[in-house]
């Protein structure tokens, strides 16, 4: 019996974008995987704080409110009044914790998204690990620059000055018109 493979009912690449960095970890918030998983925000944080000896610290974490107001992606839309009252502050939860909530939830789309959701979290590792070559030798190639253009900085500062002083000449001496005897100066 040959495995197919169906296509998730939410793409991969839409879940990866969902996925943000919040204190050095790779997080989804609670009201995207509500989203994925299909159920209301609210149904997916009540079925969590009634199994909260499943989500220690690693798996799940509240956000602060600053938190919360860093993260808004419509903030310039937010008129000053509206929108700064939450009445509950988001959970971030981690791959682990991600699958830990489509555990509990139990519903077969909650089951069945779960596997797309730690593909996206797996897409994502690959992705970076991929990078991390490129990264370092981008970090190499900066700090050559730096070299080279602190080299150039010195020496374009030497031709300013020199600019300047050709820019404010100190005056010459001038000697008087006519006959003077200065007897004191000696020439």
């Amino acid at each position: 019996m040959a495995k197919t493979q169906r296509t998730a009912p939410v793409p991969v690449e839409h879940i990866t974008q969902s996925i943000l960095f919040l204190r050095g970890q790779r997080v989804i918030l609670d009201r995207e995987l509500a989203a994925i998983y299909g159920v209301e925000t609210r149904t997916l944080n009540q079925a969590v704080k009634r199994n909260s000896e499943r989500f220690p610290e690693d798996f799940m974490f509240q956000l602060t409110a600053e938190e919360v107001e860093l993260s808004r992606s419509q903030s310039v839309i937010l008129n000053p009044g509206r929108g700064q009252n939450i009445k509950y502050l988001p959970h971030a939860f981690t791959e682990h914790g991600a699958i830990q909530a489509a555990n509990i939830l139990s519903s077969p789309r909650a089951i069945e998204m779960g596997v797309y959701v730690v593909r996206a979290f797996v897409k994502l590792r690959e992705l970076l690990s991929s990078n991390r070559e490129l990264a370092r030798r981008f970090a190499q190639l900066e700090t050559r620059l730096d070299k080279k253009f602190t080299e150039q900085d010195r020496a374009i500062g030497a031709i300013l000055s020199a600019i300047r002083e050709l820019m404010h000449p100190t005056p010459p001496k001038r000697r008087p018109i006519g006959f003077t005897a200065d007897l004191e100066k000696k020439s």
